[in-house]
């Protein structure tokens, strides 16, 4: 019978040296093979009815488990009521404090009660300067009538009285800031 006589078969697949079936992986992991379906490891191969399994995707599949128990869940996939949720929030709570403090310390931020403070002082230095120009022009400006130092005076008593309300609209414009701004 000559070779071109015979029907050739196709080769059938045959794993990789490396390569190990469920069984002996989970033999390899010191695990029973229930265990290792629970892991839900891919395969990388498929040869018939078997499936085959190689260190790699075992490791990474093993790594990404343990990625998953690190990361904390988000809020929304906890109760309220539950330890683990007032446990979140008070970690959450101490690590935002803790931001804020030492944004505090590198001076990056204030807070507003600190400028309404220096805004209102500037605010009364300002205003006690403004003060003084109507007499400082009669005195440098002889030649000025009376109306128009008057007119000044008014003018000066309409930025000071604005300077002085300056801790009253504080509130009002850091709202108005974060509105714009958020």
């Amino acid at each position: 019978m000559f070779m071109s006589d015979k029907k050739k078969r196709p080769e059938k697949a045959q794993p990789e040296p490396h390569w190990l079936n469920k069984k002996q992986m989970a033999a390899s992991c010191g695990i029973s093979v229930q265990a290792f379906d629970k892991w839900g490891v891919q395969p990388i191969a498929k040869i018939g009815t078997s499936v085959y399994y190689d260190a790699r995707v075992v490791i990474e599949n093993r790594l990404e488990n343990d990625r998953a128990k690190q990361q904390p869940g988000s809020a929304e996939d906890l109760d309220e009521n539950a330890i683990e949720f007032q446990n979140w929030r008070l970690t959450k709570a101490r690590a935002d404090a803790q931001e804020l403090d030492n944004e505090k310390e590198r001076r990056s931020v204030v807070e507003t009660e600190f400028s309404t403070f220096a805004l209102t002082r500037i605010a009364a230095e300002v205003g006690s300067t403004l003060d003084t120009i109507p007499l400082s022009m009669r005195r440098r400006f002889p030649e000025l009538e009376t109306r128009h130092i008057e007119y000044l005076t008014r003018e000066i008593a309409k930025a000071r009285n604005l300077a002085a309300g300056l801790d009253a609209m504080i509130p009002e414009l850091l709202d108005d800031y974060l509105d714009r701004t958020t």
